[in-house]
């Protein structure tokens, strides 16, 4: 993906990224990821946020699995956390998933992951 793009991996085959353009989509199939988890829902950054149906058209152009759990900021219920743990078992990877800054999605990833402890 480009450089204005920041990724943090968080685990060897699954990265989180601030809010993404539907034209970032295509970057992302050339960057090698399989899927896409969107965490943020639509408008919370008012209406100049691409909506989910946007980013899905678009992953679906450029060939990527698209997902979309929205979530809020400061609280994931246990079955927001159990539906993203279901979908990190069946989404391909690399698996890239974003929200509005990339903390919430790191957040529901740990805690997705902690119930298979």
């Amino acid at each position: 993906m480009s450089d204005s793009v920041p990724l943090q991996a968080i685990a060897e085959d699954v990265y989180t990224a601030p809010q993404l353009t539907p034209e970032a989509m295509a970057s992302a199939a050339e960057a090698g990821f399989k899927a896409v988890l969107n965490n943020r829902p639509d408008f919370e950054g008012g209406p100049d946020q691409p909506t989910s149906a946007a980013m899905e058209a678009a992953a679906q152009a450029a060939g990527l699995v698209y997902a979309h759990l929205p979530v809020q900021g400061g609280y994931q219920s246990p079955e927001e956390i159990a539906q993203c743990a279901a979908l990190l078992k069946s989404l391909p990877r690399p698996l890239l998933m974003f929200c509005r800054s990339g903390a919430r999605s790191t957040r529901l990833y740990q805690q997705a992951i902690s119930l298979d402890d």
